[in-house]
Protein backbone atom coordinates (compact mmCIF):
# COMPACT_ATOMS: atom_id res chain seq x y z
CA UNK A 1 0.00 0.00 0.00
CA UNK A 2 2.65 2.28 0.97
CA UNK A 3 4.44 1.65 -2.07
CA UNK A 4 2.00 3.59 -4.36
CA UNK A 5 2.99 7.14 -3.71
CA UNK A 6 -1.18 8.09 -4.76
CA UNK A 7 -2.57 5.27 -2.29
CA UNK A 8 -3.72 6.47 0.84
CA UNK A 9 -4.29 3.83 3.52
CA UNK A 10 -7.31 4.05 5.26
CA UNK A 11 -6.68 3.24 9.21
CA UNK A 12 -10.44 3.17 11.23
CA UNK A 13 -10.26 4.44 14.87
CA UNK A 14 -14.47 3.87 15.26
CA UNK A 15 -13.57 1.20 17.72
CA UNK A 16 -10.79 2.87 19.70
CA UNK A 17 -11.09 6.96 19.63
CA UNK A 18 -14.54 6.73 18.64
CA UNK A 19 -16.45 4.69 21.18
CA UNK A 20 -14.32 5.94 24.16
CA UNK A 21 -16.45 9.06 23.87
CA UNK A 22 -19.06 9.47 25.82
CA UNK A 23 -22.64 7.75 24.55
CA UNK A 24 -20.42 5.86 22.66
CA UNK A 25 -19.28 2.29 24.14
CA UNK A 26 -20.05 -0.80 22.46
CA UNK A 27 -19.62 -4.36 24.18
CA UNK A 28 -17.49 -7.16 22.80
CA UNK A 29 -19.77 -8.20 20.42
CA UNK A 30 -21.27 -4.91 18.99
CA UNK A 31 -17.76 -4.00 18.46
CA UNK A 32 -17.04 -7.30 16.84
CA UNK A 33 -20.11 -6.79 14.39
CA UNK A 34 -18.75 -3.74 13.51
CA UNK A 35 -15.43 -4.86 13.03
CA UNK A 36 -17.02 -6.90 10.37
CA UNK A 37 -18.79 -4.55 8.50
CA UNK A 38 -15.31 -2.34 8.47
CA UNK A 39 -13.28 -5.49 7.17
CA UNK A 40 -16.10 -5.26 4.33
CA UNK A 41 -16.33 -1.77 3.84
CA UNK A 42 -12.27 -2.04 2.46
CA UNK A 43 -10.56 -0.24 5.38
CA UNK A 44 -6.80 -0.74 5.89
CA UNK A 45 -6.49 -0.79 9.50
CA UNK A 46 -8.95 -1.81 11.80
CA UNK A 47 -8.13 0.14 15.40
CA UNK A 48 -9.81 -2.31 17.76
CA UNK A 49 -9.53 -0.90 21.41
CA UNK A 50 -7.10 -0.09 24.20
CA UNK A 51 -6.27 -3.57 25.95
CA UNK A 52 -4.99 -1.96 28.82
CA UNK A 53 -7.52 0.50 29.62
CA UNK A 54 -9.56 -2.53 30.61
CA UNK A 55 -10.71 -6.02 30.24
CA UNK A 56 -13.50 -5.82 28.14
CA UNK A 57 -11.09 -3.75 25.74
CA UNK A 58 -8.27 -6.41 25.73
CA UNK A 59 -11.40 -9.43 25.06
CA UNK A 60 -12.93 -7.09 22.00
CA UNK A 61 -8.98 -6.96 20.23
CA UNK A 62 -8.29 -10.56 20.85
CA UNK A 63 -12.15 -11.79 19.33
CA UNK A 64 -11.87 -8.95 16.43
CA UNK A 65 -7.92 -10.40 15.77
CA UNK A 66 -9.22 -14.06 16.13
CA UNK A 67 -12.20 -13.59 13.85
CA UNK A 68 -11.54 -10.32 11.07
CA UNK A 69 -8.11 -11.44 9.24
CA UNK A 70 -7.94 -9.46 6.14
CA UNK A 71 -7.13 -5.93 7.73
CA UNK A 72 -4.33 -5.10 9.96
CA UNK A 73 -5.43 -4.83 13.10
CA UNK A 74 -4.14 -2.33 15.71
CA UNK A 75 -4.00 -2.22 19.59
CA UNK A 76 -2.81 1.59 21.47
CA UNK A 77 -0.51 1.17 24.00
CA UNK A 78 0.99 4.27 25.61
CA UNK A 79 4.80 4.18 25.66
CA UNK A 80 4.66 1.76 29.11
CA UNK A 81 6.03 -2.17 29.41
CA UNK A 82 2.57 -3.15 30.52
CA UNK A 83 0.41 -1.40 27.97
CA UNK A 84 2.57 -2.97 25.33
CA UNK A 85 2.56 -6.34 26.68
CA UNK A 86 -1.12 -6.13 27.12
CA UNK A 87 -1.69 -5.08 23.33
CA UNK A 88 0.70 -8.08 21.98
CA UNK A 89 -1.46 -10.42 24.02
CA UNK A 90 -4.51 -9.53 23.08
CA UNK A 91 -3.22 -8.85 19.18
CA UNK A 92 -1.76 -12.70 19.38
CA UNK A 93 -4.40 -14.23 17.22
CA UNK A 94 -4.28 -11.16 14.37
CA UNK A 95 -3.09 -12.49 10.65
CA UNK A 96 -1.74 -8.91 10.46
CA UNK A 97 -1.21 -7.04 13.97
CA UNK A 98 -0.05 -3.61 14.79
CA UNK A 99 0.72 -2.01 18.09
CA UNK A 100 0.35 1.35 18.11
CA UNK A 101 2.01 3.12 21.05
CA UNK A 102 1.97 6.94 21.86
CA UNK A 103 3.02 9.41 23.86
CA UNK A 104 2.93 13.53 24.14
CA UNK A 105 5.83 15.60 22.32
CA UNK A 106 4.49 18.79 22.89
CA UNK A 107 6.15 21.27 25.59
CA UNK A 108 2.71 22.20 26.89
CA UNK A 109 1.93 18.00 27.79
CA UNK A 110 5.64 17.54 28.71
CA UNK A 111 5.10 19.99 31.58
CA UNK A 112 1.34 20.08 32.87
CA UNK A 113 0.71 16.42 32.50
CA UNK A 114 3.51 13.78 31.86
CA UNK A 115 6.07 16.18 34.38
CA UNK A 116 9.03 14.77 32.25
CA UNK A 117 11.78 16.54 30.10
CA UNK A 118 12.31 16.15 26.41
CA UNK A 119 15.06 13.93 27.32
CA UNK A 120 13.24 11.96 29.51
CA UNK A 121 10.13 11.91 26.57
CA UNK A 122 12.66 10.70 24.00
CA UNK A 123 14.08 7.83 25.88
CA UNK A 124 10.84 6.55 26.88
CA UNK A 125 9.93 6.42 23.22
CA UNK A 126 12.90 4.05 22.02
CA UNK A 127 12.21 1.83 24.53
CA UNK A 128 8.72 1.85 23.71
CA UNK A 129 9.59 1.07 19.89
CA UNK A 130 12.31 -1.23 20.64
CA UNK A 131 9.83 -3.31 23.11
CA UNK A 132 7.07 -3.40 20.82
CA UNK A 133 9.44 -4.58 17.94
CA UNK A 134 9.86 -7.59 19.73
CA UNK A 135 6.43 -8.43 19.37
CA UNK A 136 5.64 -7.65 15.53
CA UNK A 137 7.10 -5.92 12.35
CA UNK A 138 4.49 -3.37 12.28
CA UNK A 139 4.81 -0.63 14.93
CA UNK A 140 3.27 2.41 14.90
CA UNK A 141 4.08 5.71 17.09
CA UNK A 142 1.91 8.63 17.52
CA UNK A 143 3.53 11.89 18.81
CA UNK A 144 0.75 12.84 20.48
CA UNK A 145 0.31 17.03 20.26
CA UNK A 146 2.61 16.81 17.14
CA UNK A 147 0.94 19.91 15.77
CA UNK A 148 1.25 22.18 18.93
CA UNK A 149 5.35 20.41 19.88
CA UNK A 150 8.49 21.96 18.69
CA UNK A 151 9.36 21.10 14.98
CA UNK A 152 13.30 20.85 16.42
CA UNK A 153 12.50 18.20 18.86
CA UNK A 154 9.44 16.45 16.92
CA UNK A 155 12.32 15.76 14.01
CA UNK A 156 14.50 14.07 16.54
CA UNK A 157 11.71 12.17 18.00
CA UNK A 158 10.88 10.91 14.50
CA UNK A 159 14.57 9.99 13.46
CA UNK A 160 14.47 7.95 16.17
CA UNK A 161 10.98 6.01 16.08
CA UNK A 162 12.21 5.48 12.21
CA UNK A 163 15.37 4.34 13.20
CA UNK A 164 13.96 1.68 15.52
CA UNK A 165 12.24 0.68 12.81
CA UNK A 166 8.84 2.22 13.52
CA UNK A 167 7.02 1.57 9.85
CA UNK A 168 4.22 4.23 10.70
CA UNK A 169 4.58 7.51 12.11
CA UNK A 170 1.46 9.65 13.53
CA UNK A 171 1.21 13.30 13.81
CA UNK A 172 -1.91 14.72 15.25
CA UNK A 173 -3.46 17.32 15.30
CA UNK A 174 -4.63 16.11 19.11
CA UNK A 175 -6.86 19.11 20.33
CA UNK A 176 -8.67 20.30 16.20
CA UNK A 177 -6.40 23.50 16.63
CA UNK A 178 -4.43 23.25 13.07
CA UNK A 179 -6.10 25.02 9.46
CA UNK A 180 -5.42 23.54 6.23
CA UNK A 181 -2.85 25.22 5.01
CA UNK A 182 -0.83 25.66 8.34
CA UNK A 183 -1.14 21.90 8.36
CA UNK A 184 -0.29 20.76 4.96
CA UNK A 185 3.15 22.84 5.16
CA UNK A 186 3.76 21.43 8.76
CA UNK A 187 3.73 17.69 7.03
CA UNK A 188 6.07 18.58 4.17
CA UNK A 189 8.36 20.46 6.38
CA UNK A 190 8.83 17.63 8.59
CA UNK A 191 9.07 14.92 5.91
CA UNK A 192 11.67 17.45 4.22
CA UNK A 193 13.80 17.74 7.18
CA UNK A 194 13.67 13.78 9.04
CA UNK A 195 16.50 11.92 7.14
CA UNK A 196 14.94 9.03 7.10
CA UNK A 197 11.44 9.93 6.41
CA UNK A 198 11.49 7.69 3.31
CA UNK A 199 11.69 4.32 5.62
CA UNK A 200 8.30 5.06 7.35
CA UNK A 201 4.37 6.03 6.16
CA UNK A 202 3.34 9.27 7.75
CA UNK A 203 0.03 9.39 9.11
CA UNK A 204 -2.47 12.30 9.83
CA UNK A 205 -5.52 12.08 12.67
CA UNK A 206 -7.30 14.96 12.69
CA UNK A 207 -9.93 16.53 15.80
CA UNK A 208 -12.78 18.53 14.75
CA UNK A 209 -12.84 21.14 17.48
CA UNK A 210 -12.73 23.72 14.90
CA UNK A 211 -14.83 21.62 12.55
CA UNK A 212 -11.72 21.33 10.01
CA UNK A 213 -10.61 17.57 10.60
CA UNK A 214 -11.47 16.81 7.43
CA UNK A 215 -10.34 19.59 5.67
CA UNK A 216 -7.03 19.15 7.51
CA UNK A 217 -6.52 15.36 7.02
CA UNK A 218 -6.74 16.52 2.94
CA UNK A 219 -4.12 19.14 3.20
CA UNK A 220 -2.12 17.01 5.26
CA UNK A 221 -2.53 14.26 2.18
CA UNK A 222 -1.36 17.04 0.56
CA UNK A 223 1.61 17.68 2.35
CA UNK A 224 2.86 13.86 1.93
CA UNK A 225 0.88 11.99 4.42
CA UNK A 226 -0.41 8.86 2.68
CA UNK A 227 -2.37 6.92 6.07
CA UNK A 228 -5.57 8.89 7.31
CA UNK A 229 -6.87 8.14 10.90
CA UNK A 230 -10.60 8.45 10.50
CA UNK A 231 -13.92 7.45 11.83
CA UNK A 232 -17.54 6.20 11.02
CA UNK A 233 -19.93 9.47 10.90
CA UNK A 234 -16.97 11.14 12.54
CA UNK A 235 -17.18 10.20 16.22
CA UNK A 236 -14.87 10.60 18.41
CA UNK A 237 -13.58 12.56 21.23
CA UNK A 238 -15.19 15.94 22.36
CA UNK A 239 -16.07 17.39 18.66
CA UNK A 240 -15.31 14.10 17.41
CA UNK A 241 -13.01 13.07 14.58
CA UNK A 242 -12.29 12.95 11.16
CA UNK A 243 -15.23 11.55 9.02
CA UNK A 244 -13.76 8.27 7.09
CA UNK A 245 -16.82 8.35 4.49
CA UNK A 246 -16.24 12.80 3.86
CA UNK A 247 -12.54 11.86 3.17
CA UNK A 248 -13.15 8.84 0.76
CA UNK A 249 -15.98 10.61 -1.38
CA UNK A 250 -13.69 14.18 -1.39
CA UNK A 251 -10.66 11.91 -2.70
CA UNK A 252 -13.53 10.36 -5.34
CA UNK A 253 -15.44 13.26 -6.26
CA UNK A 254 -12.64 15.97 -6.55
CA UNK A 255 -9.84 13.28 -7.98
CA UNK A 256 -8.78 16.62 -10.70
CA UNK A 257 -7.64 18.21 -6.99
CA UNK A 258 -7.23 15.59 -4.84
CA UNK A 259 -5.90 12.23 -7.04
CA UNK A 260 -5.63 10.15 -4.64
CA UNK A 261 -6.89 6.29 -4.24
CA UNK A 262 -8.40 4.30 -1.29
CA UNK A 263 -9.37 0.59 -1.07
CA UNK A 264 -12.79 1.71 0.40
CA UNK A 265 -16.41 0.24 -1.00
CA UNK A 266 -18.14 3.35 -1.28
CA UNK A 267 -21.45 1.90 -1.96
CA UNK A 268 -21.07 0.50 1.79
CA UNK A 269 -20.49 3.69 3.69
CA UNK A 270 -24.33 4.45 4.22
CA UNK A 271 -25.07 0.81 5.23
CA UNK A 272 -21.83 0.83 7.71
CA UNK A 273 -23.22 4.79 9.17
CA UNK A 274 -26.47 3.16 9.57
CA UNK A 275 -24.44 0.07 11.54
CA UNK A 276 -22.93 2.39 14.12
CA UNK A 277 -26.18 4.20 15.04
CA UNK A 278 -28.12 1.14 15.50
CA UNK A 279 -25.04 -0.20 17.91
CA UNK A 280 -24.35 2.87 19.74
CA UNK A 281 -28.37 4.26 19.37
CA UNK A 282 -26.34 7.68 18.93
CA UNK A 283 -28.34 9.20 15.56
CA UNK A 284 -26.67 11.02 12.74
CA UNK A 285 -27.35 14.78 12.64
CA UNK A 286 -29.71 14.91 9.51
CA UNK A 287 -27.78 17.57 7.26
CA UNK A 288 -24.58 14.82 8.23
CA UNK A 289 -22.48 14.81 4.57
CA UNK A 290 -23.13 12.05 2.90
CA UNK A 291 -24.93 9.90 5.25
CA UNK A 292 -26.92 12.05 6.83
CA UNK A 293 -30.66 11.19 5.63
CA UNK A 294 -31.04 14.91 4.28
CA UNK A 295 -27.83 14.50 2.33
CA UNK A 296 -29.70 13.90 -0.94
CA UNK A 297 -32.97 15.01 0.23
CA UNK A 298 -34.24 18.39 -1.80
CA UNK A 299 -37.19 20.79 -0.52
CA UNK A 300 -36.50 23.83 -2.27
CA UNK A 301 -38.47 24.46 -5.61
CA UNK A 302 -35.85 26.01 -7.85
CA UNK A 303 -33.73 22.92 -6.62
CA UNK A 304 -36.67 20.72 -7.41
CA UNK A 305 -36.85 21.89 -10.33
CA UNK A 306 -33.43 21.62 -11.50
CA UNK A 307 -33.42 17.48 -10.01
CA UNK A 308 -36.09 16.71 -12.32
CA UNK A 309 -34.76 18.17 -15.13
CA UNK A 310 -30.87 16.70 -14.60
CA UNK A 311 -29.90 15.77 -11.03
CA UNK A 312 -26.05 16.99 -11.79
CA UNK A 313 -27.61 20.46 -11.28
CA UNK A 314 -27.69 19.62 -7.41
CA UNK A 315 -25.82 16.15 -6.59
CA UNK A 316 -22.32 16.22 -7.14
CA UNK A 317 -22.49 12.15 -6.53
CA UNK A 318 -25.64 10.12 -6.71
CA UNK A 319 -27.20 8.50 -3.46
CA UNK A 320 -26.19 5.09 -4.77
CA UNK A 321 -22.38 5.75 -5.04
CA UNK A 322 -22.48 5.82 -1.49
CA UNK A 323 -25.30 4.03 -0.46
CA UNK A 324 -27.97 5.86 0.11
CA UNK A 325 -31.88 5.57 -0.54
CA UNK A 326 -32.82 7.41 -4.26
CA UNK A 327 -32.57 10.93 -3.62
CA UNK A 328 -35.78 12.23 -2.11
CA UNK A 329 -37.75 15.68 -3.11
CA UNK A 330 -39.54 16.54 0.32
CA UNK A 331 -42.47 18.11 -0.39
CA UNK A 332 -42.90 21.39 2.35
CA UNK A 333 -43.95 25.37 2.22
CA UNK A 334 -40.55 25.48 -0.28
CA UNK A 335 -41.41 23.24 -3.11
CA UNK A 336 -42.69 24.31 -6.44
CA UNK A 337 -45.28 23.11 -8.39
CA UNK A 338 -42.94 20.59 -10.85
CA UNK A 339 -42.21 18.51 -7.53
CA UNK A 340 -45.44 18.16 -6.44
CA UNK A 341 -46.59 17.11 -9.89
CA UNK A 342 -43.81 14.41 -10.01
CA UNK A 343 -44.61 13.07 -6.80
CA UNK A 344 -48.66 13.09 -7.80
CA UNK A 345 -47.48 11.47 -10.98
CA UNK A 346 -45.15 9.04 -9.21
CA UNK A 347 -48.54 7.95 -6.97
CA UNK A 348 -50.21 7.29 -10.01
CA UNK A 349 -52.76 10.67 -9.52
CA UNK A 350 -52.97 12.21 -12.80
CA UNK A 351 -53.89 15.76 -12.14
CA UNK A 352 -55.48 18.50 -14.56
CA UNK A 353 -53.55 21.84 -14.51
CA UNK A 354 -56.07 23.38 -12.79
CA UNK A 355 -56.15 20.54 -10.06
CA UNK A 356 -52.70 20.60 -9.98
CA UNK A 357 -52.94 24.59 -8.84
CA UNK A 358 -54.82 24.02 -6.08
CA UNK A 359 -52.94 20.70 -4.81
CA UNK A 360 -49.95 22.92 -5.08
CA UNK A 361 -51.33 25.79 -2.64
CA UNK A 362 -52.45 23.00 -0.28
CA UNK A 363 -49.23 21.75 0.32
CA UNK A 364 -47.81 25.15 0.44
CA UNK A 365 -50.27 25.90 3.19
CA UNK A 366 -50.19 22.93 5.01
CA UNK A 367 -46.14 22.66 5.03
CA UNK A 368 -46.12 26.19 7.17
CA UNK A 369 -47.61 23.73 9.88
CA UNK A 370 -45.41 20.61 8.99
CA UNK A 371 -42.13 19.53 8.32
CA UNK A 372 -42.85 17.71 5.47
CA UNK A 373 -46.06 16.79 3.50
CA UNK A 374 -46.67 13.00 2.93
CA UNK A 375 -48.00 11.20 0.31
CA UNK A 376 -51.33 10.15 2.40
CA UNK A 377 -51.43 14.28 2.70
CA UNK A 378 -51.52 14.44 -1.18
CA UNK A 379 -54.63 11.69 -1.53
CA UNK A 380 -56.64 13.40 1.03
CA UNK A 381 -56.05 16.81 -1.00
CA UNK A 382 -57.12 15.61 -3.97
CA UNK A 383 -59.85 14.02 -2.79
CA UNK A 384 -61.45 16.83 -0.89
CA UNK A 385 -61.36 19.03 -4.11
CA UNK A 386 -62.91 16.49 -5.98
CA UNK A 387 -65.59 15.55 -3.87
CA UNK A 388 -66.20 19.52 -3.69
CA UNK A 389 -66.59 19.61 -7.09
CA UNK A 390 -68.84 16.81 -7.70
CA UNK A 391 -72.34 18.57 -8.64
CA UNK A 392 -74.89 17.98 -5.83
CA UNK A 393 -76.70 13.72 -6.38
CA UNK A 394 -73.93 12.99 -8.75
CA UNK A 395 -72.62 9.67 -8.28
CA UNK A 396 -69.37 9.75 -5.76
CA UNK A 397 -66.15 9.34 -8.08
CA UNK A 398 -64.30 6.06 -6.98
CA UNK A 399 -61.68 6.94 -4.26
CA UNK A 400 -58.38 5.73 -4.21
CA UNK A 401 -57.82 2.63 -2.06
CA UNK A 402 -53.98 3.21 -1.67
CA UNK A 403 -53.24 3.36 1.76
CA UNK A 404 -53.08 6.79 3.67
CA UNK A 405 -49.35 6.49 5.23
CA UNK A 406 -47.23 9.48 5.67
CA UNK A 407 -44.10 8.73 3.76
CA UNK A 408 -42.17 10.96 2.01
Amino acid sequence: MADDPARVVIFDTTLRDGEQAPGFTMDVLAKASLARALDALGVDVIEAGFPIASPADAEAVQHIAREVRRPTIAALARCRRQDIEEAARALAPAARPRIHTFLATSDLHLAAKLHMTRDQCLEAIVDAIRLARHFTDDVEFSAEDATRSDPEFLCRVIEAVIREGCTTVNLPDTVGYGTPDETRDFFAAIRARVFNADRAVFSTHCHDDLGLAVANSLAAIQGGARQVECTINGIGERAGNAALEEIVMALRVRRNRLPYDTGIKAEALYETSQLLTSLTQEAVQANKAIVGRNAFAHEAGIHQDGMLKDPRTYEIMRPQDVGQPAAQLVLGRHSGRHAVQQRCNALGLRVSQTELEHVYREVITLGERRKAVGDGDLRRILDRLRTAAEPVGAASAPVETIGYGHGV
